[in-house]
């Protein structure tokens, strides 16, 4: 990273509540605690961590308000509420510099329909294609090879990178965020066994993304068979996350990798999902329910639910019963043993 900030620049950045030591060292990186150096920025963002900040060599750490211990020569403490986010803020100022705004227009090379409606505020980039009747708003930025069907809108501010495909008819509302190859509107897998053969089901419908969604690369959200398809405001999708028709799902939500939600399946809002876990359809997924990775949910939960496994189960119970399982062989061996002593006590009596 090309980056140099001062400590008093940090302070500035993350409003530190209050500070202990000071440094002269300009902060070029930022590095875990274990293994930062000199000139390095590090945090404490994970309680089991605490351990690393007195043997750190990082020269600025940011630190939770509760933490007791003291700095080093030449090291600089910054207390935060939240050592994480504060990190986040400092990432967004880097991320502005090593990915500059590109300037207002459209690329000689990008196409655009004469029925398209682009804002003189937004950035269309090289080889990227508009249809007809598509609106882009002001300020938002689609980088190269952005593909925008007939009658889709996408709001203001949005940043659109590379290799997207925003389908016909489709709406992206304003602050939107879609990572290298995301897919909206992408024919949902609707079909009908009609004489023997697998017949499609049109898929007429559009995908709804609410304001300040995130979704991460190659991600695929499906078009609905007809209505919508919607993601909540403020919903964060991680990378090769599956959405199938009619989905809904609700504000705030968090979906891990590899998640897969089938058709017609619903998410109120604050529901987390871990990694590989699946829905299946037809479903509702209470508000604030949270899931492990690869957990099956088949059935309608309660609110605020914690699951885990296949099928899903409440947490604690399926963790009870992964470790009778880990059991099993010497429970087997010990019913073997038993047998064997009752077949020769019986042996015995006759």
């Amino acid at each position: 990273m090309h980056v140099a900030y001062r400590p008093e620049d940090l302070v500035a950045i993350v409003a530190a509540e209050r500070t202990a030591g000071a440094t002269t060292a300009i902060i070029r990186d930022i590095a875990s605690l274990g293994s930062a150096r000199a000139g390095d920025l590090s945090f404490l963002g994970n309680k089991k961590y605490r351990a690393e900040v007195a043997a750190t060599k990082a020269s600025v750490v940011l630190v939770p308000m509760d933490y007791e211990g003291e700095p080093q020569a030449d090291q600089f403490f910054l207390f935060v509420t939240n050592p994480s986010a504060a990190l986040a803020l400092v990432c967004a100022r880097i991320e502005q510099s090593l990915w500059p705004r590109p300037p207002a227009g459209v690329h000689p090379t990008a196409f655009v329909a004469p029925g398209a409606r682009i804002s003189p505020g937004a950035t269309i980039g090289p080889l990227c294609v508009i249809e007809e009747e598509a609106v882009i708003g002001a300020g938002t930025v689609l980088h190269a090879s952005v593909q925008v069907g007939r009658g889709a809108q996408i709001g203001e501010n949005c940043l659109i990178l590379a290799g997207c495909i925003i389908g016909a008819a489709c709406e992206l509302r304003d602050r939107v965020r879609l990572q290298p190859g995301v897919v909206i509107g992408s024919d949902g897998f609707g079909y009908e066994f009609v004489d023997g053969r697998h017949e499609k089901v049109p898929q007429i419908g559009i995908v709804v993304v609410e304001n300040d969604v995130e979704i991460g690369a190659n991600s695929t959200i499906d078009r609905a068979r007809f209505s919508r398809t919607v993601i909540g405001e403020g919903t964060k999708i991680d990378n090769l996350v599956q959405v199938g028709h009619n989905v809904v799902i609700g504000k705030h939500c968090i979906l891990c990798a590899q998640v897969a939600i089938a058709g017609s399946a619903t998410l109120e809002d604050y529901v987390v999902l871990g990694g590989q876990a699946a829905v299946a359809g037809h479903i509702t997924v209470r508000k604030g329910t949270k899931a492990g990775g690869q957990t099956g949910i088949a059935f309608d939960t309660e609110p605020g639910s914690y699951l885990n496994g296949t099928p899903a189960r409440p947490y604690m119970l399926d963790r009870r019963i992964e470790v009778l399982r880990q059991k099993l062989p010497e429970l087997f061996k010990r019913v073997g043993f038993l047998e064997a002593e009752l077949k020769k006590t019986s042996e015995s009596a006759d």
